[in-house]
């Protein structure tokens, strides 16, 4: 057998980040699981540049990954954070997508993705201590 050494680390080389990468991805094509992974973002601006909201994500295998929504504080319940998770979603109609997929916590957005027509198809309890996360999904 071949030895090895463990290490930890909370600041990686990006080098052995993508051998990490490069290495799942290889093995997951392998398996007829084709890596097509785009990244997505959606910003709001105000009119002198500063962000007022944005969503990040991906689109892989099918589906939308939204990874973050937020919206200042300023402009919440004005429509801005539908809107971005709207045109996400259109995005990634385009893209060929059918679901989409996120988790939020029930201290974050719950009700804004309920009201949107996402279901709950999981829970993770005390995550942080004290607050479940839902992971959510819809079919677009």
């Amino acid at each position: 057998m071949v030895g090895y050494i463990i290490t930890l680390t909370d600041s990686p080389d990006s080098a052995d980040v993508e051998v990490v990468k490069q290495g799942l991805e290889a093995h997951d094509a392998s398996q007829g699981a084709l890596i097509d992974w785009v990244p997505l973002a959606l910003f709001a601006r105000e009119d002198n540049g500063t962000l007022a909201a944005g969503l990040t994500g991906s689109t892989y295998w099918g589906y939308l990954y939204v990874g973050r929504l937020w919206t200042d504080l300023r402009f919440r319940n004005q429509g801005l954070g539908a809107r971005l998770l709207e045109d996400a979603e259109k995005e990634a109609l385009r893209r060929g997508c059918h679901s989409v997929h996120l988790m939020t916590g029930d201290f974050n957005a719950l009700p804004f993705y309920l009201k949107r027509g996402y279901t709950v198809f999981g829970t993770l309890p005390d995550m942080p201590p004290g607050h479940t996360q839902y992971f959510m999904n819809k079919k677009l």
